[in-house]
């Protein structure tokens, strides 16, 4: 849980981000915002989630 709770803080300071210096425009945020719960309700949302959880800890050993 901790993970989900941190990716999303994570995407949404990077969303922020693309509104305020990148040019995203808050439609285009809305799109990307839509996208998100259409992915988390379909099929390929375990295949997302085992890919991202796996990111995570590959990432999470790395030492620098």
């Amino acid at each position: 849980m901790a993970l989900s709770i941190s990716a999303v803080v994570l995407l949404l300071a990077v969303v922020v981000l693309l509104v305020r210096k990148g040019g995203l425009k808050a439609g285009h945020a809305v799109v990307c915002v839509l996208l998100g719960f259409y992915l988390a309700s379909s099929t390929v949302a375990p295949t997302i989630r085992n890919l991202t959880t796996s990111l995570a800890g590959i990432l999470s050993q790395i030492r620098l």
